[in-house]
């Protein structure tokens, strides 16, 4: 397996064992492909869920230019929603994991077709 199946391998174990949830598997490779390089940099790999200008940028950089919602509180709550849901003990929020979760919540998987 290369290096990025075994990364999505790990987001989908994430996503059942800690969120609770039966991935689809093709929209998370889409999703993780999605995020490029920036998979293979731990830093940028993972979303800080206590962090005010990471979540900025999930909502600009994801949700607004991608997904192509408009900015409103909306947002910012499924945000939370997300953090809650993937656990805000858990140290490692994986970026694709929480991208993708945000896909299924405003149900834009369009976005990945």
């Amino acid at each position: 397996m290369s290096k990025r199946d075994d990364l999505i391998a790990k987001y989908a174990d994430d996503l059942k064992n800690k969120c609770g949830m039966t991935p689809d598997m093709d929209l998370l490779t889409k999703v993780t492909i999605g995020c490029g390089p920036s998979i293979y940099n731990a830093d940028a790999a993972t979303v800080s869920g206590s962090d005010e200008s990471e979540l900025a940028t999930v909502k600009n950089n994801f949700l607004i230019k991608k997904l192509g919602l408009s900015d409103g509180a909306e947002l910012d709550s499924a945000i939370a929603s997300v953090i809650d849901t993937y656990g805000k003990s858990n140290r490692n929020k994986y970026r694709a994991v929480v991208y993708y979760m945000l896909t299924k919540h405003f149900k834009k998987e369009s976005a990945y077709k």
